[in-house]
């Protein structure tokens, strides 16, 4: 009972501790798991403010290069004027017009490629251009918008003009500011996995955080595309003129493996009690067994000195003339004392098996048991006739069937019917001892095989228990309570395994 209260305190504490550990741990997790949360919010917020930098800062550069191409045309159309004004005509607004163009570079030109003006552009530049066929080839290289500016009838003049130096050192700063928008929201500090995707949502133009094995896979990405979706709304991003994407993220690697700490840790804690009541467990059976085996063999250490004495002094008395009924008598308790003292010593080592008739142990055990039981308990034997050949150890196998039996005599207060029978199948012969006594609690069934414990107002209680340790421990088999029946019946069950090859013996 002391023993049984120890371990349930012991559970109980452990629990408690458990409980405070895992709860403890959570709200690490927790607070830390808050922090991740808070993190992903802010890369969000800064994400979507530096989206609508870039947006404007997008639209910006747009009109400056509208009012650029404004500027061309109204060039354009003061050249135009210039050669068709008539002699008397004020120009001085268009020649100002034209003379006021710091920034953008062109070229003026006839249909065959005379240059009859330039602006904006050095004389290193000027020495490249300086044919027609240089011109040419310099006008498809990089890119010149062309202005016709017709001055006379079927006749033109033409206008080539590019970007500024302005505009362009603008677009360039707008490419960086791109790149290093796109670059910032890939390699993002929080370990945020992250998709960009164009306008479609399904051509993936960078990403960040995820495996590039699994990128190749278009499935993967697509699901993970909606799951992302799912968990948060898209940032939309502006990725240049009439061209925008999505930013599709999800919560960080570290904040998933948070989620799933507690789960791992509640399994490794409960592995790790498993082992522990494991090696409890076996460390306890390792004692019982040491107690067991060093209480049998000194058991029987002692019965074997006067045992010797004893048949010495059976040889006296048998050449004193005494009665020799009595000498016999002797001789037969002699004997079943030899017997206990072998149990005791077998049960204190490895016992050998060998094969054994299991019918003729059982017969001639109850013919020496019923001569010294009441008249009053009816022994019914009910075995087959042919032969069941087991291995076992005769002297504690015969210590089995005597407890059993004696247990119910105990059950049956001296008076009622022991059934005896035996149930074979390919595998396992079953031997079936019967009462007729008080039964058993259905409450007590699973005590009534641990030592010390008897339900008798005398005794050690460990009859069962021997009986259940030599038939599991020595002969791998089972005991167990096959039914009972609260006043009524109780029936136990021996199963043992048969011998595979019988022609071996």
């Amino acid at each position: 009972m002391n023993t049984s209260y120890a371990k349930w305190t012991l559970f109980i504490a452990a629990i408690i501790v458990f409980a405070l550990t895992i709860w403890y741990s959570n709200i690490l997790i927790e607070n830390i798991a808050r922090d991740e949360r808070n993190k992903i919010k802010i890369w969000a917020d800064a994400i979507q403010r530096k989206a609508s930098l870039v947006k404007y800062t997008n639209e910006f550069f747009e009109k400056v290069r509208v009012e650029e191409q404004n500027k061309a045309e109204m060039m354009a159309k003061a050249f135009q004027k210039i050669n068709t004004a008539s002699s008397n005509e004020d120009i001085s607004f268009y020649t100002e017009l034209i003379s006021n163009n710091q920034s953008i570079p062109y070229i003026l030109t006839d249909i065959d490629g005379n240059i009859s003006a330039t602006k904006n552009l050095d004389n290193e530049y000027l020495k490249k251009i300086n044919t027609p066929e240089k011109l040419f080839q310099v006008l498809k290289n990089e890119n010149y918008n062309v202005i016709p500016i017709n001055y006379y009838k079927d006749l033109y003049i033409y206008l080539y003009y590019k970007e500024s130096h302005i505009y362009k050192q603008l677009r360039a700063v707008l490419s960086d500011l791109l790149e290093s928008f796109i670059s910032e929201i890939v390699e993002n500090s929080s370990s945020v996995p992250v998709i960009i995707t164009d306008s479609t949502q399904k051509n993936i133009l960078a990403y960040g955080n995820i495996n590039p094995y699994f990128v190749k896979d278009s499935s993967f990405m697509q699901t993970t595309i909606a799951n992302m979706q799912s968990e948060n709304p898209p940032i939309y991003i502006t990725l240049g003129i009439n061209n925008y994407g999505y930013v599709f993220y999800q919560e960080s690697i570290l904040l998933k493996n948070l989620r799933i700490f507690p789960i791992i840790q509640i399994i490794l804690v409960f592995i790790f009690a498993i082992i522990a009541y494991l090696l409890f467990n076996f460390a306890w059976r390792s004692e019982q067994n040491q107690i067991w085996v060093g209480m049998s063999k000194e058991t029987a250490h002692q019965l074997g000195t006067p045992l010797s004495s004893l048949m010495a002094w059976t040889e006296i008395l048998r050449n004193e003339n005494i009665n020799p009924d009595i000498v016999v008598e002797m001789e037969k308790d002699i004997a079943r004392l030899e017997t206990i003292t072998q149990r005791f010593s077998k049960i204190g080592s490895t016992p050998d098996l060998s094969p054994e008739n299991i019918q003729d142990i059982i017969n001639n055990f109850i013919h020496y048991f019923k001569n010294r039981t009441s008249s009053k308990v009816v022994f019914q034997i009910d075995l087959p006739k042919k032969p069941i050949i087991v291995e076992i150890n005769k002297y504690l196998f015969e210590w089995v069937i005597e407890n059993l039996c004696k247990n119910s005599v105990d059950a049956m207060n001296g008076q009622g019917t022991i059934t005896i029978s035996i149930n074979e199948s390919k595998k396992y012969i079953e031997i079936f001892i019967k009462d007729t006594g008080k039964g058993i609690d259905s409450k007590i069934e699973k005590k009534i095989f641990k030592p010390g414990f008897t339900t008798k107002s005398r005794g050690w209680g460990l009859g069962l228990t021997l009986a259940q340790r030599i038939i599991k421990n020595y002969h791998k088999g089972n005991l167990d309570i096959k039914s009972s029946i609260p006043f009524k019946e109780t029936i136990l069950r021996i199963k043992l395994k048969k011998i595979k090859d019988k022609n071996k013996y």
